[in-house]
């Protein structure tokens, strides 16, 4: 029995990390469909349409696992409401500020920071233990994330390129995203993954509609019926794959994993934004770039291994005593 029981602990901790991995996979895909939006719509507008589409699967999805709304107290509404604001809206919009008024490297860099904020909130607010070499772990990965993205170059004139605003809006959105992912986890242990993925689309659209009210800016629609569907179906596509079903994917995954392991199992997503680039954009992939991926990988692997490790040995470790 005990022996049982560890094996399925171990298969639940593989497969939960590989979920998450893969779900977050699914957002390097999404240049695929955002680029021909973006000729149509702005990042705002774009964001505020696919949870609009994504309200008429979340409604009912909701509705089916409605016994989850009377679990819900106050706490799980801050948490809720972090992700589907702070995760979803502001984030996304810090983060284009800061590429949009700042140093496009320097707002790269600071976003690597994400993995360390969700891995301090998940040791405060998780009491999550970290496993032996997992800081070392944690640099090769972060080591990786910058050779996708500068390979062997320091991209920096001066100090001077880091002391200013948008390297504060860079690091409020890998706060914000780093936060996401433990509020996610925090959730995950009353919510079921369904629920917990059909309030965060329902609950942002209010605040989505209020920005792009403020931001003001015009719809505009291609001229051509065939433009429009067109656009339409990958409005639709970009809401379904990287949007609705990456998120299930991801939060199927983050029940059975830690958030600080969840953080890493992320970096699958510029790592499959790599591919993505050099396959259907014929960008040339350097050999920094190459190793950096080669690194993000291994430490997929690794912590997948550990993961495995640590869950047989705490249900070893429960059996015994009891």
């Amino acid at each position: 029995m005990d022996r049982q029981q560890g094996n399925k602990q171990q298969v639940l901790g593989r497969r939960g990390f590989w979920l998450v991995a893969i779900g977050a996979a699914f957002w390097g895909i999404n240049p695929l469909f955002r680029i021909l939006l973006l000729d149509s719509f702005t990042s705002s507008q774009i964001v505020l349409l696919e949870h609009i589409l994504l309200m008429f699967i979340a409604l009912p999805l909701l509705w089916f696992n409605r016994k989850d709304l009377k679990k819900i107290k106050i706490k799980h509404l801050g948490a809720i409401l972090f992700i589907a604001w702070g995760g979803s809206a502001l984030a996304t919009i810090l983060f284009t500020m800061g590429l949009t008024y700042g140093n496009l490297n320097v707002v790269l860099l600071l976003q690597q920071l994400q993995p360390l904020f969700a891995i301090f909130l998940a040791r405060i607010l998780l009491k999550e233990a970290l496993p032996k070499n997992f800081l070392a772990i944690v640099m090769i990965a972060l080591i990786g994330t910058y050779l996708l993205a500068f390979g062997f170059h320091f991209p920096f004139q001066s100090l001077g390129d880091f002391i200013q605003v948008s390297s504060l809006l860079s690091i409020a959105a890998a706060a914000l995203w780093g936060g996401s992912t433990v509020m996610g986890r925090y959730l995950l242990k009353d919510l079921k993954y369904e629920s917990v993925t059909a309030l965060r689309f329902i609950l942002a659209l209010p605040l989505l509609s209020l920005i792009v009210s403020i931001q003001g800016s015009p719809w505009t629609l291609p001229s051509s019926g065939e433009s429009t569907s067109l656009v339409f179906i990958n409005l639709a596509a970009s809401a379904l794959i990287p949007g609705l079903l990456s998120i299930l994917i991801y939060y199927r995954g983050l029940r059975n994993t830690k958030a600080s392991h969840a953080t890493i199992a992320e970096l699958s997503f510029p790592a499959v934004a790599l591919m993505v680039n050099w396959f259907f954009f014929n960008e040339i992939i350097t050999w920094s770039q190459l190793i950096g991926f080669l690194l993000i990988w291994f430490t997929l692997f690794y912590l997948s291994s550990q993961q495995n490790k640590t869950k047989y040995m705490k249900t070893k470790k429960l059996f015994r005593t009891t």
